[in-house]
């Protein structure tokens, strides 16, 4: 029989014992009170959603095989339900942009901040759902001033920047009154003081670049001058701010000046800028600011407000901008406190004086306009090989430029005649979709539009007497065109559409490709280089809800699409092309589904 050991009286009433105890209690609490304010108010919060988003994310998937299953299940028409909403209810799931993914890479030259996207069977098969609250966006240009706040509730920009003017929250908005680190009292006096020394007016500059953008307030403001700036920064500590750059309507990208080429052609920008962006520009042998040479035009416009310009501490880096500056024989314009402004040359006289510190020009084998996972090289591209005069002064001005073929077209064979007949075609096509189809373009309800597969941007041409923007998005594995977009006067990017898009969901009301399966398969082999259904989801993602997409293809390609639209929650119907077009094509229009999660998934 066992023994049992009672506790003695003497033993339970030991004050010793007692005070070890409550330590122990004591010591948990604050812990816990530590652990809370960790998680809430520093980034180990945001880096610990991350992981714990990704790994959530990650039971979407199933292994290869029986992803492959799903994907042709859903291709078959045959799926009976809708594609599961990603599991942890992410409304902001950026594939290439994942902090949890990115966190574990090299941060040399912020490689880690760069676009790092899932291998194809990494990729979840799942629908990005909307927040809790969520409504059909504030319209153009209302916009431009207030949002919803509820569409991206996120406070950390209007706390630690509503003193310089960023945004604000207002009841249920967030309100921007304009500002920026570098211009509290608002954009538009900013840009007053830029017009004194950069021919902002007059149609002269058309295109600009805004580097380390905030909430884009800058390239809000350059449209009542008819420039079209495209703002881009990474996804950072800032939280959400291309979210919100997007949402107010404005041209933004999410994008980090890292270790590879950004994804434009050489001399794409008439207009450089940088507001306290904080790009080392002369770190690694200035290849920061070679990069931002071979993307300005020549007789462009370089303008840097904020450190290093005349900034306490700061007189070596601010020197050597200097002598990098003058290297590259940039005229400099004037020094106005913290702003600097210099304008590049047109040509490449005087390029032998770079020697003194050591730079050299890219020898002719580097094609300076490609800039799809291109690295960075440490030499100045030369822009002589570019045919025709590009320089600003030389193009025409805006909106002249728009319609006349630019001497880039030529590197596509018979170029000048087939840029005529291209903006003819669309010219019809928009008719038609706005007349025959009703359409919304044109319309208050379309601000932000995407042209995947925009060729010569004909599709963007037709479209600028509307109050909307394009993201002209040329395919990698495409004749470069991008540049005669930009000689056009439009925007756009380099991309893979067997890749995410670098963008936070919800942020395009109209989404239009022709010749969609031209894009995912390999034109040598004439297999899929990936799946139609990714493709889809991925349009999803990034399409805002009530938003429209548009799909001209084969009438084989067309119906495929049509099977698998009511399983990622489309509407759609099937149209046949306008009466004057040549060829099979037929057109798909679907519109995305406002839809939240159950009630009881918040």
């Amino acid at each position: 029989m066992g023994h049992i050991t009672l506790t003695s009286p003497k033993t339970r009433s030991n004050p010793s014992r007692k005070w070890q105890l409550l330590d122990f209690v004591s010591l948990i609490f604050f812990g816990i009170v530590i652990l809370f304010f960790l998680l809430i108010f520093t980034p180990l919060g945001d880096s610990l959603a991350a992981s714990g988003n990704q790994a959530l994310i990650k039971s979407n998937l199933a292994d290869p095989k029986q992803r492959g299953g799903l994907i042709a299940l859903i291709e078959s028409g045959k799926y009976a339900k809708v594609v599961d909403v990603c599991v942890n209810g992410d409304v902001d799931y950026m594939p290439c942009e994942d902090p949890a993914r990115n966190s574990v890479l090299s941060r040399e030259m912020n490689f880690y901040r760069e676009r790092q996207c899932p291998g194809v069977d990494e990729r979840a098969v799942c629908l990005v759902p909307a927040p809790s609250g969520y409504r059909v966006p504030i319209q153009w240009p209302e916009s431009l001033h207030k949002i919803w706040h509820e569409n991206m509730p996120y406070n950390k920009i209007a706390d630690r920047k509503g003193h310089q003017g960023w945004m604000k929250r207002d009841g249920p908005y967030f309100i921007f009154p304009g500002g920026g680190t570098m211009f509290p009292d608002g954009a538009t006096q900013y840009i007053a003081k830029l017009k004194q020394y950069i021919p902002i007016s007059g149609g002269a500059l058309r295109t600009a670049l805004d580097m380390g953008c905030g909430v884009a307030s800058f390239g809000g403001h350059l449209l009542d001058e008819n420039i079209l700036t495209l703002s881009f920064a990474p996804r950072d500590s800032h939280k959400s701010q291309i979210q919100f750059a997007l949402e107010r309507g404005i041209p933004a990208f999410v994008l980090m000046l890292g270790t590879r080429r950004l994804p434009f052609p050489a001399a794409s920008f008439d207009l450089m800028h940088c507001s306290r962006c904080l790009i080392p520009f002369t770190a690694y042998n200035a290849t920061y600011f070679m990069e931002v040479d071979r993307l300005l035009r020549p007789g462009g416009y370089l303008a840097i407000s904020g450190p290093p310009v005349q900034w306490a501490k700061q007189d070596k880096e601010w020197a050597d901008l200097q002598a990098v500056a003058r290297a590259l024989c940039y005229e400099l314009i004037v020094v106005d406190g913290n702003t600097v402004i210099w304008k590049k040359p047109v040509g490449d006289a005087c390029l032998q004086n770079q020697n003194e510190l050591g730079l050299e020009l890219c020898d002719d084998s580097d094609d300076p306009s490609s800039a799809w996972y291109v690295k960075l090289k440490k030499c100045v591209s030369q822009t002589s090989g570019i045919k025709g005069d590009i320089a600003v002064g030389a193009i025409p001005k805006w909106p002249q430029r728009l319609k006349q073929a630019p001497s880039r077209a030529t590197l596509i064979k018979n170029g000048n005649d087939v840029f005529e007949a291209d903006t003819r075609r669309w010219e019809r096509r928009i008719s038609y979709y706005k007349n025959s189809l009703h359409l919304k373009l044109g319309t208050s309800a379309v601000r932000n539009v995407m042209d995947m597969n925009a060729f010569f941007g004909g599709f963007a041409a037709s479209l600028t007497s509307d109050p909307l923007w394009v993201m002209n998005v040329v395919a990698d594995r495409k004749p470069s065109t991008l540049g005669v977009i930009y000689d056009r006067g439009l925007i756009g990017v380099y991309h893979d559409w067997c890749e995410p898009f670098s963008s936070y969901p919800r942020t395009y009301d109209f989404i239009h490709v022709s010749a969609l399966e031209s894009l995912i398969k390999d034109p040598v082999t004439g297999k899929n280089r990936c799946n139609l259904v990714d493709v889809l989801i991925e349009m999803d993602r990034l399409l805002r809800p009530e938003g429209t997409v548009v799909v001209r293809d084969s009438p084989e390609f067309i119906a495929k699409i049509d099977r698998i639209t009511s399983s990622i929650r489309w509407k759609s119907t099937v149209h046949d092309k306008e009466p004057e077009s040549q060829g099979r094509e037929r057109i798909l229009v679907a519109t995305k589904t406002l839809w939240t999660l159950p009630s009881s998934s918040h």
